[in-house]
C-alpha cells in the first residue's frame, strides 16, 4: 500500500488562517496547480487522506479509485458538478463543502454586475480614460422587479440586497417551497418560469449546471424577456446558450449581460467579449477576503473532525462520518488461533 505522507492536499488556490492553524496540528501540502496536471495528481491524491478542491479539479471514479487512502474531499466553494458524491459514496470517502459561506459576496458582486450595466460604467471608464467626456444617461433598478433564477442561499442574499434598493423580488425555484420562512425574510415572492421571464427587468442565475437547467436560457427563453432587461449569470456558465445570448444582445433583444461564469473556463474570446452591453469577470463573485476566510474555517474543522473519527456537520453526500473499518480476526492476519 502507498504510504501516507500528507494529511490534507490542497490542489487549488485555497488558504487561509484556519488552514495555517490547522496546519500545526496535520501535514497539509498546498500545490494550487495541480488540478490541471491529472497524472501528477493522481499520484499526490495516492498519498493524503483529504483533498481540497475548488471547482476545477475533476473527483470522478477515475480519481477516486487512483487514490484508495483518501477519506474526506473538502468542495471550496457553493456548486458541487465536479465531484462525483455517488462515487464517492461507493468509496466511503466523505465529501464536505462550504455551501452559503459565500453567499454575501455572490450576491454583492451580482448586483454590481446590474449596476454598472445599469449605469454603463465599464464603457464610461473606458471612454473617460481616453479623454472623452460621453455623458450617457442611465436607469435605476429602484422600483423594477428582479427575478431570480434560483431561491437558495446566494438568492436570497441578493433579495435581501436588493430590498435596500427598492426593488421587487421575485424567484423560480423547484426545491425552495413558497411561503418558506427565509423567503419571507429576504422578501421574494415565488412566481412560475413564465412569470419570471415576462414580468423581470433584471434576471440572475443562481443555478448549478444540471441535466434540467443545461441551456435553460436559450433562444427562446431570450425572446421573451423585456427588451430592457438584463441577464446577470454567477450560477454556471452551462445555464446559458452563449450563441443565443450574443445574438440576442446584438439585435437588441434583451439590453445587457453581466456574465461572472462561463461555459468553458477560461472562454475563448469571441462576439460576447467584444460587446459593450456585456461586462464580464473571471468567476469571482464568491471570491472576497471575508467568505474565504469562512469557507477555509468550515473546511478545515470538518476536516480535522473527521480524520479524528468524528461527524461532519457540512458533509453533502450521504455520508457524514468515515465508514468504519471491521477489524480482521487472527486468521485473517495470518496469525496462529
Amino acid at each position: 500500500m502507498t504510504t501516507i505522507d500528507t494529511d490534507v492536499l490542497v490542489v487549488e488556490g485555497v488558504n487561509g488562517a484556519a488552514f495555517d492553524q490547522l496546519a500545526k496540528r496535520v501535514r497539509i501540502d498546498h500545490q494550487p496547480d495541480l488540478w490541471a496536471d491529472r497524472d501528477r495528481l493522481f499520484e499526490r491524491a495516492s498519498r493524503t487522506r483529504a483533498l481540497v478542491v475548488r471547482n476545477r479539479t475533476q473527483v470522478d471514479t477515475a480519481l477516486l479509485e487512483a487514490a484508495p487512502q483518501l477519506q474526506v474531499v473538502g468542495r471550496a466553494g457553493v456548486g458541487l458538478d465536479n465531484i462525483d458524491l455517488d462515487a464517492a459514496d461507493r468509496a466511503g470517502v466523505v465529501v464536505v463543502a462550504a455551501r452559503g459561506a459565500n453567499a454575501q459576496s455572490v450576491a454583492e458582486h451580482t448586483v454590481a454586475l446590474a449596476l454598472a450595466l445599469a449605469r454603463n460604467v465599464a464603457v464610461h471608464d473606458r471612454e473617460t480614460r481616453l479623454g472623452r467626456w460621453n455623458r450617457t444617461q442611465g436607469v435605476e433598478l429602484a422600483g423594477r422587479t428582479w427575478g431570480l433564477l434560483g431561491a437558495g442561499a446566494t438568492g436570497r442574499a441578493v433579495g435581501r440586497l436588493l430590498s435596500c434598493l427598492g426593488s421587487r423580488v421575485i424567484g423560480y425555484d423547484t426545491i425552495v417551497a413558497a411561503g418558506h420562512p427565509q423567503l419571507i425574510e429576504a422578501g421574494i415572492e415565488l412566481v412560475s418560469l413564465d412569470r419570471l421571464i415576462e414580468e423581470s427587468d433584471v434576471i440572475s442565475i443562481h443555478l448549478p449546471a444540471t441535466a434540467e437547467t443545461r441551456n435553460l436560457v436559450d433562444c427562446d427563453f431570450l425572446r421573451r424577456m423585456r427588451s430592457n432587461a438584463l441577464l446577470i449569470n454567477v450560477g454556471r456558465g452551462e445555464v446559458v446558450d452563449e450563441s443565443a445570448l450574443a445574438e440576442a444582445l446584438t439585435s437588441g433583444q434583451i439590453a445587457g449581460a453581466g456574465l461572472d461564469v462561463r461555459v468553458s473556463e477560461p472562454p475563448t474570446p469571441g462576439l460576447l467579449e467584444t460587446l459593450d452591453n456585456v461586462v464580464l469577470t473571471p468567476h469571482v463573485a464568491g471570491m472576497t477576503d471575508e467568505a474565504q476566510d469562512r469557507i477555509v474555517a468550515i473546511l478545515g474543522s470538518d476536516i480535522e473532525t473527521l480524520l479524528s473519527g468524528g461527524t461532519a456537520l457540512n458533509a453533502v453526500g450521504a455520508l457524514s462520518r468515515l465508514p468504519t473499518v471491521p477489524q480482521a480476526s487472527p486468521s485473517e492476519k495470518g496469525e496462529q488461533v
